[in-house]
């Protein structure tokens, strides 16, 4: 509650000022397209990029959900359950590698893939290729 204190007959109240970085930051669809963008990148930690960014992971994986759920309706297409995948034997050459083809993307897969990550791409990719 302000005060009014009298000191030589005037009056005068209690004002605070906050400085500092507000608590809450506005980031323009450009700004959050770019971080998700560099989240998707091979060999990218999201917790990382969102560390550097000054966001919270959580805050993140949000912006990439909304991005995902953007592009499938966008695309019409509704979010598929699963993607079948066919495999062609090649000659072993050391380092298993997987291609995987939606359409005309073609995703090359090297051994220790995040498989939850590979999923996600995998859906946005087959929505935006249909």
């Amino acid at each position: 509650m302000p005060t009014d204190l009298q000191i030589d007959g005037h009056s005068f109240r209690r004002l605070e000022v906050l400085t500092g970085t507000p608590r809450r930051r506005q980031w323009s669809a450009a700004e959050k397209s770019a971080i998700v963008a560099e989240s998707f990148a091979l060999g990218a930690v999201a917790s990382t990029i969102a560390l550097r960014h000054g966001l919270h992971r959580n805050q993140l994986y949000a912006w990439r959900r909304e991005l995902r759920s953007t592009v499938v309706a966008d695309s019409g297409v509704p979010m598929p359950d699963f993607v079948a995948v066919v495999t062609e034997p090649r000659p072993h050459t050391g380092a298993a590698r997987v291609e995987i083809a939606i359409g005309e993307a073609v995703l090359r897969v090297s051994p220790g893939t995040d498989l939850a990550l590979l999923g996600d791409i995998i859906r946005v990719v087959k929505a935006v290729s249909s």
